[in-house]
């Protein structure tokens, strides 16, 4: 078994919690109004750049429905698109 790379983990954490949202139907802000969080800290975790703590990945797992062990799966996309996404 390899050793894994903290940052491209914590990447792939935030891209995970970036798809479990959507596939939840949230916008950033309802996401991060229900973990009582600002909007800004929430798009840092989705773009990689925030290391989480258990609690925080608790929260998130309660909110999102989900178990804790589920921000740890594979993105379905491991490339991060880049701007706004389409309106709806």
């Amino acid at each position: 078994m390899r050793p894994s790379d903290p940052e491209r983990v914590v990447g792939r954490v935030g891209r995970r919690v970036a798809e479990l949202r959507v596939a939840r139907d949230l916008t950033q802000e309802q996401l991060a109004e229900k973990l009582g969080v600002s909007l800004k800290y929430l798009q840092r975790i989705e773009a990689g750049r925030e290391n989480l703590t258990i609690e925080s990945m608790v929260r998130l797992a309660n909110v999102l429905s989900r178990r804790v062990i589920d921000l740890f799966r594979p993105p379905r996309r491991t490339v991060r698109r880049k701007g706004r996404p389409p309106s709806r």
